[in-house]
């Protein structure tokens, strides 16, 4: 199998549940070996029932995919031993300690006694300390490490986690994403799901959006960055303003203060500086100027608003 192929080939995949709804409706999308690969969608979208149809607990209807060069019908072993899936879910047996939790998980796929590297996971995902307690004593955020820890188990190529930081405090975020950066700087491919549209913007490579089951966008972060063409220059004038200007130039004005507006433009239309010189055409006498830029977020109301319209 030749390294260029993609980490996960999802080929017109498509799922129909039983009652007529649409899960997902013909995706197709390459994850390319070696990234850190964004999976967003609002809530209902199908990114979970994509990653159960990975993971083997949900039958797609039609449509083909492949982990790591094997077909998940064709060769489920494989394809199943190349990836390590962090479900949303926290699911434990409360009666083992979180070393024994990767033992046995270990122990499920086949790894021998003397390959298992449970200490080192519990380590890496700072559990060290509680490694012979019971797994129901411990706090929701060691809970969510330990299924990241136990999701390595057998070195998959391959992690995907699916809305790893839901529910989570700031801190372990940060812990589990300096984790996931690590993982990937050492060759994991790593696909995330996740709400948190900053989180995805920090961290992905590229980035797939997904919407009532069908694929919108799928293009490197920065690109979909950029499509936000709308900027935003906000001018402090020299005199308040009672009525707020209007330029053809501005998509839109808001008052940010006596003397401060925020000016939107359209960066396919106007620049900054034609924002600035018909500011001063209309008399007014600028102080200080700066430029906000859109962000992913706005994007993805973009794209979703225009999906469903």
């Amino acid at each position: 199998m030749n390294m260029t192929d993609a980490a996960i080939r999802i080929e017109g995949v498509s799922k129909l549940y039983k009652g007529g709804k649409q899960a997902l409706d013909h995706v197709s999308f390459d994850v390319p070996r070696g990234q850190i690969f964004g999976l967003l969608g609002p809530n209902g979208a199908g990114k979970s029932t994509l990653i159960n149809i990975l993971a083997g607990l949900v039958n797609k209807s039609s449509g083909r995919a492949s982990i790591w060069g094997f077909d998940i019908d064709e060769n489920p072993r494989n394809a199943k031993n190349s990836i390590g899936i962090v479900p949303q879910e926290i699911v434990f047996d409360p009666f083992f300690t979180p070393f024994e939790t990767l033992e046995n998980q270990a122990g499920f796929y086949g790894v021998p006694k003397n390959q298992r590297m449970s200490d080192e996971l519990l380590a890496a995902v700072h559990l060290a300390d509680k490694r012979d307690a019971y797994a129901r004593t411990l706090s929701g955020g060691m809970k969510r490490r330990l299924l990241v820890a136990k999701a390595m188990v057998h070195s998959p190529p391959i992690i995907v986690l699916d809305e790893p930081t839901a529910g989570v405090d700031i801190e372990l975020r940060q812990q589990l994403w300096e984790y996931v950066v690590s993982l990937n700087d050492r060759g994991v491919t790593v696909v995330l799901t996740t709400h948190y549209l900053e989180e995805a913007e920090q961290l992905c490579d590229r980035i797939a959006i997904i919407n009532q089951g069908k694929l919108i966008a799928n293009k490197p972060t920065r690109e979909l960055v950029d499509m936000a063409r709308e900027k935003i220059v906000v001018v402090t004038l020299d005199q308040d303003v009672t009525v707020l200007p209007s330029h053809p130039a501005f998509d839109k004005v808001e008052r940010e203060g006596e003397r401060m507006l925020a000016i939107s433009y359209n960066k396919d239309r106007a620049n900054a500086g034609d924002v600035l010189a018909a500011v001063g055409a209309l008399g007014l006498g600028i102080v200080d100027v700066s430029t906000r830029e859109a962000d992913l977020e706005d994007v993805f109301l973009n794209l979703t608003r225009a999906a469903r319209s």
